[in-house]
């Protein structure tokens, strides 16, 4: 069954992670009135989004308004309708809005063909002020995980860290 979910008006896109560090799950949210959806992703796909929508904020005019923090929190319960797989991004120049189109990590049969007709697509339409508000919230949630060791760049766990170039 295919999955299609587009929002040319969002009242939130946002992203959290779920669980400790070294152990957090991410997804992306889309909120708008009562309708909600949530996508498991990964921290690198978050940064991915991040690094585009602000290389095309950046060469746009200064968003006027921002959206109120709060409303970057994730809305819970947090139940994903599919894994992320490819991202597509875009700005849309006639109604001034990012588009990130978000579509599912395809299932493949024992040939390794692609498996027809489980592929979930949304679509969401952002203004400037929304992309800029989730890349600032985006970044926070990505740097509030393990802190890199100096040394060798791996993460350090609570419980230590065996670094390779120490040893």
């Amino acid at each position: 069954m295919s999955i299609f979910y587009e929002f040319e008006e969002v009242d939130a896109f946002t992203t959290g992670a779920i669980g400790q560090p070294g152990d957090r799950t991410f997804y992306l949210q889309a909120r708008s009135g009562r309708q909600r959806v949530a996508v498991k992703c990964e921290k690198q796909q978050v940064s991915a989004i991040v690094q585009y929508l602000q290389r095309v904020l950046s060469d746009l005019p200064p968003p006027d308004d921002k959206p109120m923090a709060g409303a970057l929190e994730l809305a819970t319960p947090v139940e994903e309708v599919f894994v992320l797989g490819p991202i597509g991004l875009g700005y849309d120049r006639s109604s001034d809005k990012m588009i990130v189109q978000l579509e599912e990590l395809g299932a493949y049969d024992d040939e390794g063909e692609p498996v027809e007709g489980n592929d979930g697509h949304i679509r969401v339409y952002v203004t400037r002020a929304q992309a800029a508000a989730f890349c600032e919230h985006a970044e926070r949630i990505v740097a509030a995980g393990r802190p890199d060791c100096q040394w060798c760049a791996l993460p350090i766990d609570p419980d230590g860290h065996a670094c390779p170039r120490m040893n």
